[in-house]
């Protein structure tokens, strides 16, 4: 589908989905991002549902403003994905050993790992700039400093909720390597601390909603909110990129008989910030549960833990601000997915997948999130699907 363009008091909203499937509280969200006094654009992916601080599957454009809660607490969280050498063929009968040899890899949930990664030790890792990244650790707001330790050895994790590590197959049997996680711990406190002094701003106390605080551009506040979200932002693609390159080890141990090789690693942010221009302007274009789906451009978008996941190649679609779906997105919240299914619901609807199959992971039951199927029918317009895969191993914290 094109989209559906409704009335906003700024700016219209432009929705890639039928407003009537949207929950009144994320419309309503919308509509008060739509009232911004910098806003020059907002674009709703397929995906949209209700989220804290800002709709999730929204692209918001502000010309000399950022707002830190429509980047989300989870800065930089994203998706990578590899396609192996291996096949259909060369996998074993018996998948619980991949999956636990996965698992004690790469820590989940809180776990970190108990000395920090050394990327020089680890097989094809391109660790240029990594001694910059942390020297610039001194730079990031004092608030945090006393979380060093910790966000050094969580570098390289999971984490819990919708994050994951999932090995499957395409359409042509070939394995897949893929996972999804962002900043850890160190971003959602970063996060945390820059959207109170947001909210404590005289120019925020008029909004219609406290949670659309904003930085504008040459201000102390903005420079130092902007330094830590690049930071942050950094943290999470090194993070995804040290966890594949664990994930890669476990493999090629598992399958020496097959010599497995990799392609070239997809790697997306899908809670961020990016300098763009549209229209003759220089933006400040903000995705939360969106990817950048610019021309020929490479992305990720994931269902859920028992559906298909897919790659996908960017139209370079303006009217979308060069944007795509994050994943399938949720239809119902966390605790309404915990009352309304069983852990029996959960084998079923993951049948065929090793993971886990208990209450911890119940409000990630495929059933709690839209059909990606339809999700990627109504982009047509923003991606073209290279191609479909589905897990047959998924690990959550």
């Amino acid at each position: 589908m094109s989209y559906v363009e409704m009335p906003g008091a700024k700016v219209p909203i432009r929705l890639w989905t039928d407003p009537a499937s949207v929950e009144d509280g994320a419309l309503q969200q919308l509509r008060n991002v739509a009232t911004l006094p910098w806003i020059k654009g907002l674009a709703v992916m397929p995906d949209v549902h209700y989220g804290k601080g800002a709709t999730v599957g929204s692209v918001i454009a502000m010309q000399g403003a950022v707002c830190p809660a429509a980047v989300g607490v989870d800065i930089g969280c994203g998706m990578s994905a590899v396609r192996t050498s291996l096949t259909a063929n060369d996998l074993p009968g018996d998948l619980s050993r991949l999956r636990s040899k996965i698992e004690q890899a790469i820590p989940v949930g809180r776990g970190m790992h108990g000395d920090p990664v050394d990327p020089g030790g680890l097989h094809g890792f391109a660790a240029g700039g990594w001694d910059d990244f942390w020297g610039r650790f001194d730079g990031v707001a004092d608030a945090v400093k006393f979380r060093q330790e910790r966000a050094t050895k969580q570098m390289g994790t999971l984490g819990s909720g919708n994050h994951m590590i999932e090995v499957c197959l395409d359409q042509s049997n070939s394995v897949w390597l893929m996972l999804h996680s962002g900043s850890r711990n160190i971003g959602k406190e970063l996060a945390e601390h820059h959207i109170g002094i947001a909210q404590r701003l005289p120019h925020n106390q008029d909004l219609v909603d406290r949670d659309l605080a904003v930085f504008v551009s040459d201000t102390p506040q903005m420079a130092a909110y902007r330094n830590d979200l690049y930071w942050a932002q950094e943290y999470a693609k090194y993070n995804r990129a040290i966890m594949m390159a664990l994930l890669k080890d476990v493999i090629r141990k598992e399958f020496k008989k097959a010599k497995p090789t990799f392609e070239t690693e997809i790697s997306c942010h899908h809670n961020y910030v990016a300098e763009e221009r549209y229209e003759g302007m220089d933006l400040l274009v903000t995705r939360k549960g969106a990817i950048r789906a610019g021309s020929g451009e490479y992305g990720i978008i994931p269902g859920s833990m028992g559906t298909s996941s897919y790659i996908v190649k960017g139209l370079g679609n303006e009217k979308a601000f060069n944007s795509a779906s994050h994943g399938a997105g949720r239809r119902m919240s966390r605790n309404a997915a915990k009352r309304r299914f069983t852990v029996r619901d959960l084998e079923d609807q993951t049948r065929g997948v090793e993971c886990r199959k208990d209450s911890g992971v119940l409000d990630e039951i495929p059933g709690a999130y839209k059909n990606i199927d339809q999700v990627m029918e109504q982009q047509r317009d923003l991606v073209e699907v290279v191609a479909k895969l589905k897990q047959f191993i998924c690990v959550k914290g």
